[in-house]
């Protein structure tokens, strides 16, 4: 039996499917807003079904609470809306800077710090806070619940969700 020393010029040209866009969520801990807006975007990819575009994760500014999971109250609070808050904290990288095409800060002082840490001034660019996707909220902040009541999680909710249509949109609309 004789067998074809080369593939199929069908299977060669096989066409490949398009880098996806990786975007890290990034808050002070990555225990309550980052981990909640990492689980709120994969939702919200998975129904418009463009979740094969993206590749989503969430780190924090500080290691304090790296391995943990998400603050249990934030996994309450996301789960009754239907999030599931996944992923382990973890330390933000420098590497990170490199392998993520956006890197979106929750309040003003996380953006400040991502911006001391940028390894060069091209990787700047990628750097955004989640509420400018969203202007109509006129807040610019996602507020830190660590500290404060039930309502302080809701309103992170909220806000999350909101801003992640929000950056959806944006997204499909640049590619």
């Amino acid at each position: 039996m004789n067998y074809p020393l080369s593939v199929p010029k069908r299977i060669m040209n096989k066409p490949s499917s398009p880098p996806k866009t990786k975007i890290l969520f990034v808050c002070l801990g990555n225990i309550c807003r980052s981990p909640t807006a990492e689980a709120v975007f994969k939702v919200k990819i998975e129904q418009a079904g463009v979740a094969n575009r993206f590749a989503v994760d969430s780190a924090g500014l500080l290691s304090v609470h790296e391995g943990e999971p998400a603050d249990s109250r934030m996994r309450k609070h996301a789960s009754a809306r239907g999030y599931t808050l996944e992923s382990r904290s973890r330390p933000i990288k420098t590497s990170d800077f490199e392998e993520f095409d956006y890197i979106i800060g929750m309040d003003d002082p996380n953006l400040r710090d991502l911006k001391k840490r940028v390894p060069h001034a091209d990787t700047e660019a990628k750097l955004s806070l989640l509420l400018s996707y969203a202007p109509e909220l006129k807040v610019s902040e996602v507020p830190d619940p660590y500290y404060g009541g039930a309502k302080g999680f809701e309103e992170v909710i909220d806000l999350v969700e909101t801003a992640s249509d929000r950056l959806i949109q944006h997204l499909l609309h640049e590619s």
